[in-house]
C-alpha cells in the first residue's frame, strides 16, 4: 500500500496566553507566487509538505515534540491521548489550520476534516445554505454538492429541519448536519476529532459504519476519540500521544489497553476523594462523592459475587438542566463494556432537574458477577449535548471474590465467562 500520510520529526510550539497569528488572503496569495515547485504541490496533487522554525521562551509550551509516523492507504488510525496530549493539535496541522514550529509533513490525496462541531457554519444561513457554504470550505464543487445534498440531509436525519437557520440547532444538530457533509465529501484522508461525543447513541453508530464504510473503500481516516469501544471497533491502528509526545504506535487494541493503564484510578476511599477534587468543573455539575457498600459496609476493591453492590453517587446541579444523566459502565480487564446503567431508565420522559444536591443510587445484584477483575466508570453527561466527566469518568477497579453459593459440586472449576447468573433448573427422571 501507498504511502499517504508522512510524519517527520513535527514539533509545535505555543506561548502562553498569546493569539497564534493569521495572515491575510493577499498575504498566502503573495508567498505562494514565491514559493518553490514544492510549496505549490497540492495544486498539482502532489505530496504537500509544510514547515517552520523553532522558537525558544520561557513562556512556551510544546503542544508536539519530535513526532514522527507513516499511515498507509486505507488504513484506519485512532489517536488517543488525555486532554492537552496534542491530538486536536496534530489534526489541525494535518488540515493545515496550523502550521509546526519544526518539523514536516507530507499528504497524498484531497483531506476532509471535521474538528469542531459546526465549523464553517452561518448562524445565520439554514441548513440548506450551510451544506453548500460548508462543502466549499472542505472543497466540494456545486455540482458534487446538488449531487449529495438529498443523501446528506438524509444521513443528517434533517429533513424537517434542514430550511431552519442553524443558531436554532442543538449541538446534536449541528454535529449530524457537519458529519453528514464531511463524511460524504469522499476524500482519499479523512480527519475526524471527537465529534461522537455528541449525539445520541444510534446516531453515533451510525457515524461508525460510515467511517467504516470509507475505510473499506480504500480512503484513510484518522479519528481521534476518548471512546475506546469506537477506537476498538473502527481501528486497526493505534498511536498514543502523552503530553505531546509519540508513546506508543501499535495495534489499536495495544492502544486502547495501554491508554487505559495511564488513566487515574481509585483503589482507596483516599484516593477516591482525591480524584473527584481535581476533575475539571463543568457549568452544570458537580460530583461530590461516591460510595460502594456490601452489607451496609464500605467496600473499597474487593467484592463478593454473592452480595448486592450498592453504588450511591452524591453531587450537585448548578444550573437547571435538560436531560442530564448519571450512569455507570462496568467493563473487564480488557476494556469490554459488560453494561451500561442510567440513573433515569424508568422515566417516561427527558427529565429537567433544578439547582441542588441529589443523591443517585443503584444497586448490582447478587450472584451476577463471575469472580474476576471488573471496572466501574461513574460518569455523567448531558443527552446530546456533552459528557460532563472526562476521560472514562471516575474508575473504581474491583476484584470480585466468590462466595461459594453456587457451584459448590466444583468450587475449583474455572468461571467460562463475565457473569455468573444463577439461572434455575430443574432436572426430573423420566419413567419408561
Amino acid at each position: 500500500m501507498d504511502t499517504v500520510i508522512k510524519v517527520e520529526n513535527l514539533s509545535k510550539q505555543y506561548r502562553i496566553g498569546a493569539r497564534e497569528g493569521y495572515r491575510t488572503f493577499r498575504e498566502t496569495l503573495v508567498d505562494a507566487a514565491k514559493a518553490p515547485l514544492q510549496g505549490l504541490s497540492k495544486v498539482f496533487n502532489r505530496p504537500s509538505a509544510v514547515g517552520g522554525r523553532s522558537s525558544s521562551s520561557d513562556n512556551t509550551i510544546w503542544a508536539l515534540k519530535d513526532i514522527s509516523f507513516e499511515v498507509k492507504q486505507g488504513e484506519v488510525v485512532g489517536i488517543i491521548g488525555r486532554n492537552g496530549a496534542g491530538k486536536s493539535t496534530l489534526l489541525k496541522i494535518l488540515s493545515r489550520i496550523t502550521e509546526p514550529t519544526e518539523g514536516r509533513v507530507e499528504l497524498r490525496g484531497r483531506v476532509g476534516s471535521l474538528l469542531e462541531v459546526g465549523t464553517g457554519f452561518h448562524p445565520e444561513l439554514t441548513g440548506h445554505e450551510n451544506i453548500y457554504l460548508y462543502g466549499a470550505i472542505l472543497g466540494m464543487d456545486r455540482w458534487e454538492i446538488t449531487r449529495k445534498f438529498d443523501e446528506i440531509v438524509s444521513f443528517a436525519e434533517l429533513e424537517k429541519f434542514i430550511d431552519t437557520p442553524v443558531k436554532k440547532y442543538s449541538s446534536g444538530m449541528y454535529m449530524r448536519l457537519a458529519f453528514a457533509v464531511a463524511a460524504h465529501l469522499e476524500p482519499e484522508i479523512l480527519l475526524v476529532d471527537e465529534v461522537l461525543a455528541v449525539g445520541d447513541a444510534a446516531f453515533q453508530k451510525k457515524c461508525l459504519g460510515k467511517m467504516g464504510q470509507v475505510s473499506k473503500e480504500g480512503r484513510t481516516v484518522l479519528f481521534v476519540s476518548h471512546n475506546m469501544q469506537a477506537v476498538r471497533q473502527l481501528c486497526s491502528r493505534g498511536l498514543i500521544l502523552r503530553t505531546g509526545f509519540l508513546d506508543l504506535d501499535g495495534t489499536a487494541h495495544q492502544g486502547v489497553l495501554n491508554y487505559l493503564r495511564t488513566l487515574p484510578k481509585a483503589d482507596t476511599h483516599t484516593s477516591l476523594e482525591t480524584i473527584i477534587s481535581k476533575l475539571p468543573p463543568d457549568p452544570a455539575f458537580r460530583l461530590e462523592g461516591i460510595s460502594l457498600t456490601q452489607r451496609g459496609q464500605p467496600v473499597t476493591s474487593q467484592v463478593l459475587n454473592g452480595e448486592p453492590l450498592k453504588i450511591e453517587i452524591g453531587y450537585q446541579i448548578l444550573q437547571k438542566t435538560t436531560g442530564l444523566r448519571i450512569f455507570f459502565d462496568l467493563c473487564d480487564s480488557e476494556d469490554t463494556l459488560i453494561f451500561r446503567s442510567f440513573h433515569d431508565e424508568d422515566q417516561e420522559g427527558i427529565p429537567t432537574v433544578e439547582p441542588g444536591s441529589y443523591v443517585s443510587s443503584a444497586s448490582i445484584p447478587a450472584d451476577l458477577l463471575a469472580p474476576m477483575p471488573y471496572e466501574l466508570r461513574i460518569q455523567a453527561g448531558i443527552y446530546n449535548v456533552r459528557m460532563c466527566t472526562p476521560d472514562q469518568g471516575v474508575r473504581i477497579p474491583i476484584a470480585v471474590e466468590a462466595t461459594g453459593r453456587h457451584n459448590r459440586a466444583y468450587v475449583t472449576d474455572t468461571p467460562r465467562g463475565k457473569l455468573a447468573i444463577a439461572i434455575p433448573w430443574r432436572t426430573r427422571r423420566e419413567t419408561s
